[in-house]
C-alpha cells in the first residue's frame, strides 16, 4: 500500500540503497542497503497513509546514521489501522526514550482520512549504542488523561461527548481517580481535511504508560467513540502488564538492536508482536523468549518478553 511503499522509499534514500519491486501492489522486493546519511528526508504517502508508520520504520536507521537527520513525513497523522501520532508523541516517545535516544516530534499540520495532508517533523541525533529497558513494574495508576479532538467542519460537541462518554465508562471500574480528558477543537491552520478521535492515557507509579483510543467516522455516534477508547485502556489496564498492546510490538525492534538483555511485562502477546520477533530474530543476531508470568494472581494474562539484543554499534561514531 501507499505507506508500505513511501516507508521502502524513505529507508532507500537515508542509505542510497538499491530497491527493485517497490510500486504499489507488489508481492515481492529486493533492497541492497547503503551506508545510513544523515540530513533532511521527505516521505510522503500521498493519501491519509500514516506518518507514524512512516516514523516507525526511519527511525532504527536514522539512530545509526552518520549524522543528525530530519526527517518530512505527510501522510494521515490520525488514520486507521495505524498509531495516532497522539500515541506517538504522549505514550510510544516517552518510553521508546529509555533506550536512552531522543527525539524531536513536532506536528506541523493534522490529516485525516481519505486525503491526508498532515505534514510531521521528526528531528533526531545518531547514537552509539542502545541501552537495554526493564519493564516488568506495573505499579499503580496515579492519573488519567487525554484529548478528545474534532477538526475542519465538526462542532466541538462532539469532542465534549466523546470525552464524557469515556469519563462516564472509566469511572465504572476506577472510581477514585480524577480523569482529565481534554476536548480540542484542532486550529483550521494546523488541520487538514475533517476528523474527529480521542485518546486516553493512564500513567502508573512506575512511569509506565498505557493507552486507548478511537477515531470518529461518518455515521458513527460520539459517545461509542469515547466508550470504545475508555474500553480499549481498561483491558490493557486489567492484564497487569507494563504496557498496552500497542506498544508491545514498536518496542521489539530496539530491544533487538540494544546492548544487554531487555525486559517487558506485557498482556497477551499480539499477531504483530510475534511477526516483530519473527523476522527481528531473522535479521539480527537478538534472541527473544516468551515466557508466562509468574504472577501472584493466576487470573492475569501477563508475559514476560525477554531479548538478549545484538549490542548494534553506530561505525559512523
Amino acid at each position: 500500500r501507499p505507506q508500505h511503499l513511501s516507508g521502502l522509499e524513505i529507508i532507500r534514500d537515508l542509505c542510497e540503497g538499491k530497491l527493485e519491486g517497490g510500486e504499489i501492489g507488489s508481492t515481492e522486493i529486493t533492497f541492497t542497503p547503503g551506508k545510513i546519511k544523515g540530513g533532511t528526508h521527505i516521505a510522503d504517502t500521498k493519501t491519509a497513509g500514516s506518518v507514524c508508520l512512516l516514523m516507525q520504520v526511519a527511525m532504527p536507521c536514522v539512530l545509526f546514521a552518520a549524522s543528525p537527520s530530519e526527517l518530512r513525513l505527510k501522510g494521515g497523522t490520525n488514520a486507521e489501522m495505524a498509531p495516532q501520532i497522539d500515541y506517538t508523541v504522549m505514550v510510544f516517545k516517552p518510553i521508546v526514550e529509555k533506550f536512552n535516544f531522543t527525539f524531536n516530534c513536532d506536528i506541523k499540520k493534522r490529516g485525516y482520512y481519505p486525503q491526508g495532508g498532515g505534514e510531521v517533523v521528526v528531528q533526531m541525533s545518531p547514537v552509539k549504542e542502545l541501552s537495554p529497558i526493564n519493564l516488568t513494574e506495573r505499579g499503580t495508576v496515579t492519573k488519567i488523561y487525554g484529548r478528545a479532538f474534532v477538526a475542519g467542519a465538526l462542532p466541538i460537541k462532539l469532542a465534549k461527548d466523546m470525552s464524557a462518554a469515556a469519563v462516564r465508562c472509566i469511572r465504572k471500574e476506577i472510581r477514585d481517580l480524577y480523569i482529565n480528558i481534554q476536548p480540542v477543537r484542532e486550529p483550521d491552520d494546523q488541520a487538514f481535511g475533517t476528523g474527529s478521535g480521542i485518546i486516553v492515557v493512564a500513567e502508573t507509579s512506575t512511569g509506565c504508560l498505557l493507552a486507548g483510543s478511537s477515531l470518529g467516522k461518518r455515521g458513527k455516534n460520539s459517545d461509542k467513540v469515547g466508550i470504545e477508547a475508555a474500553e480499549i485502556l481498561l483491558r490493557n489496564l486489567k492484564h497487569g502488564g507494563t504496557v498496552d498492546d500497542s506498544l508491545q510490538d514498536q518496542l521489539i525492534i530496539f530491544m533487538a538492536l540494544a546492548k544487554g538483555v531487555s525486559r517487558v511485562k506485557s498482556g497477551p502477546i499480539t499477531l504483530h508482536t510475534q511477526t516483530a520477533i519473527h523476522f527481528a530474530e531473522q535479521l539480527t543476531k537478538a534472541k527473544f523468549t516468551v515466557t508466562k508470568s509468574a504472577e501472584e494472581d493466576p487470573s492475569k494474562d501477563t508475559y514476560i518478553i525477554e531479548c538478549q539484543g545484538m549490542g548494534m554499534i553506530n561505525p559512523n561514531l
